[in-house]
């Protein structure tokens, strides 16, 4: 039986009093997300909500490149059977399949090309909407919580790295002197949570100049996780498509007020201690620790861009040509530089020999990771 909203913060609330007094009275951010995004039952992505939808009238909190168009997974299955057929694999693994959609599109679009379907995804209320979307495919499907000791196969990820939980660091005062501590959650003293700020040795990983307070992240998850799938990926490819920049312009000076951001009804604000369990709660990928990541672990870097040169390297024009007008307005969205073509962006990493990834042909930015 579902909650309701206030019942299901209510709980979360009191599950995450708990996790704080338990840990002495303050939690990491990342301890804090964690908890927010994953708790059993109770946390964003645990919980029956909608989550993904077109627009707040489903019920949903925000819209993925795969809900807006089916020509996403049509167009980006090109890049994955040539990655297939470079690689010599015949599975594909993707994490946080969410409502299935893409899965779908993928499947559709690739036949026989695919073996097997693996998708890794701890919510259990997800992985039902999956299994009944994805019925038609049910005979190459598996579901999994966590990737075996070893595998071969092309790896996706769309939109995962944004939900998974950062470290939060502030400076107080400028680069000449600024002290630097880790912002995390502790109970004020109402019992409310409140945010709480700690001296730590954590740095940012380049130099920010500039005399203002600066606030921002490092991902010490999102990095494991590329190391992880460095260790046990014997011969395949990762695609990560996601929000985020490249260090230098993560790091700006001008971004003092970090990326972590919170999405509801399709509605977007800065305070993820609200709404506990009935919000997204995201941070922009900062690519350049990941490619770095990557290749300290031995995997190589295939190609860096923004999603518009990627899908458009992949025939997205060709595919929306073929379509109703009707259907071209939001498969344009994927790659006006206003919309999701900019600020998406897509790196490619490869173990085995390296190959040339058609999606890269053009305005690859490897470069400037």
């Amino acid at each position: 039986m579902s909650q309701g909203p206030d019942s299901l913060t209510t709980a979360l609330q009191q599950h995450i009093r708990q996790a704080i007094a338990a840990a002495g009275g303050w939690i990491g951010f990342d301890r804090f997300m964690e908890l927010a995004l994953y708790t059993p039952g109770l946390g964003y992505y645990a919980n029956d909500s909608a989550k993904f939808g077109s627009s707040p009238a489903s019920g949903s909190d925000f819209v993925t490149a795969p809900e807006l168009t089916p020509l996403f997974g049509q167009t980006l299955a090109v890049q994955l059977e040539q990655a297939l057929q470079a690689t010599g694999t015949q599975q594909l693994w993707e994490f946080g399949a969410g409502s299935g959609a893409l899965a779908l599109q993928l499947l559709d679009a690739l036949g026989a090309r695919v073996q097997r379907y693996t998708i890794v995804d701890l919510s259990g209320h997800l992985r039902a909407r999956q299994q009944t979307r994805l019925a038609a495919h049910a005979h190459k499907l598996r579901w999994v919580d966590a990737l075996p000791e070893k595998f071969s196969g092309v790896v996706l990820a769309n939109e995962v790295l944004d939900a998974m939980p950062v470290q939060l660091l502030a400076r107080h005062g400028g680069e000449q002197g600024g002290v630097w501590h880790e912002r995390g959650v502790a109970l004020g003293a109402d019992g409310a949570l409140a945010w709480a700020d700690r001296p730590t040795g954590l740095r940012p990983p380049v130099g920010i100049a500039g005399p203002q307070d600066y606030l921002t992240e490092i991902h010490t998850q999102g990095e494991g996780f590329i190391r992880t799938l460095a260790d046990r990926l014997e011969r395949g490819a990762v695609f990560l498509l996601d929000y985020g920049f490249g260090a230098s312009e993560y790091y700006h000076p001008q971004r003092h007020m970090g990326t972590v951001m919170c999405h509801q009804g399709h509605l977007v604000d800065s305070d993820p201690l609200l709404a506990l369990g009935r919000k997204d709660i995201t941070a922009h990928v900062n690519f350049s620790a990941l490619a770095l990541t990557a290749q300290e672990a031995g995997l190589h870097v295939l190609g860096y861009t923004t999603q518009a040169h990627f899908l458009l390297n992949c025939g997205l024009l060709a595919k929306m040509e073929l379509r109703p007008q009707a259907e071209r307005a939001p498969a344009a969205l994927l790659v006006l530089e206003h919309e999701m073509g900019e600020l998406f962006k897509v790196l490619a990493l490869g173990a085995g020999q390296p190959w040339e990834p058609l999606g890269f042909v053009r305005g690859d930015r490897s470069h400037r990771l």
